[in-house]
């Protein structure tokens, strides 16, 4: 398994279950749809602090709907993960479970609002991903199945709702793909093409959350080793999006198979692209150089790679946090060094 895959494996899970936004049908109250797509733009472009504003303006607003508080934890949870910084866990759980108790709400009023059954199916949705990146998988697993059913109802009263096809193909595909091993019994389907349908849909005709379905595409093509799909799909979202670190990601890992030099390339443009207050972070930077060190070796710069293994071993005075995050990673930057160190 490649490091990118192992990122992944928080990621997919993160894009099954944050997947859907809001259909492609804009929500009636046009400044909540105004609010929704600037805050969601700014998160896109990791303008987190301007993100949160946004919503902060919108919970206030809207404080009988559950948005402002489901994208303020998202916001919150997105940048502690694009930053690698600890997640302000009271406040994010706050978040949600505030907006779970305003959606159970609305639902009890009217459950055949399918506005209300969405607010609800996201806000589980978000709980499960907080769930899965902390490692409860559990719970995870038991919370997300209840927001796909609700997704699934959805799109059985209104198959317009073209986002809900994001979370259930998502879910549809890696369902599949992570049960492989047990396709040849009766009762287990092999969903992945069917998967992959649905997120192809969800890209041609999502409004808010395109970013998610490509994103979510991206990794499934490299999963499935159609690597010239993902490249050009990640291309096409970082025309609309250059900054974002989210496709660049996805490019980056899709050329380590037909192109290594180009993934190193890109690797160095993400590494590149934190904010200046983030140049102490250790775990982004650890983590790129030790990628970028194994794909110059693969492609025989053995140099090269010595000289970012080097500089990896030579940081000090790691956080707690950071202690945690990056052992393993470093006695695997260790073992290469004494790879390299043999020629």
């Amino acid at each position: 398994m490649t490091e990118l895959l192992v990122r992944f494996n928080i990621i997919f899970i993160a894009f099954l279950f944050l997947a859907s936004t809001l259909s492609a049908q804009s929500y009636p109250d046009k400044n909540v749809d105004e609010l929704l797509r600037k805050g969601i733009d700014k998160i896109i472009n990791q303008k987190y602090d301007e993100s949160k504003q946004i919503f902060s303006a919108l919970d206030r607003q809207r404080s009988d709907l559950p948005l402002g508080k489901i994208y303020l934890a998202a916001a919150e949870i997105a940048q502690s993960y694009d930053y690698e910084i600890p997640f302000n866990h009271n406040l994010i759980t706050d978040y949600l479970e505030t907006a779970k108790s305003i959606s159970e709400k609305l639902v009890e009023n009217n459950e055949k609002n399918i506005w209300n059954k969405y607010f609800l199916a996201l806000t589980q949705g978000y709980i499960a991903y907080y769930d899965a990146i902390r490692g409860s998988w559990l719970q995870a697993v038991s919370t997300g199945l209840s927001s796909i059913s609700l997704f699934d109802d959805i799109l059985k009263e209104d198959s317009s709702f073209h986002d809900a096809y994001i979370a259930i193909g998502t879910y549809k595909y890696w369902k599949s793909a992570k049960t492989e091993f047990l396709n040849w019994l009766p009762f287990i389907d092999d969903e992945k093409n069917l998967g992959i349908k649905y997120l192809s849909f969800a890209v041609k005709n999502s409004s808010y959350n395109y970013h998610l379905a490509v994103n979510s595409l991206i990794w499934i093509y490299i999963d499935r080793e159609r690597y010239a799909d993902a490249i050009e799909l990640a291309e096409q979202a970082l025309n609309k999006y250059p900054s974002s670190r989210i496709f660049r990601w996805g490019l980056a890992r899709a050329y380590e198979n037909i192109n290594p030099q180009k993934a190193i390339d890109e690797y160095f443009k993400v590494l590149n692209s934190y904010p200046d207050i983030l140049k102490s972070n250790k775990v982004n930077e650890v983590t790129l150089k030790h990628i970028i060190a194994q794909q110059y070796n693969k492609i025989g710069k053995k140099s090269e790679a010595k000289r970012l293994c080097e500089e990896i071993l030579s940081i000090k005075n790691y956080s707690d946090y950071e202690k945690e995050k990056l052992e393993s990673r470093l006695k695997r930057v260790k073992e290469l060094l004494n790879e390299l160190n043999r020629y």
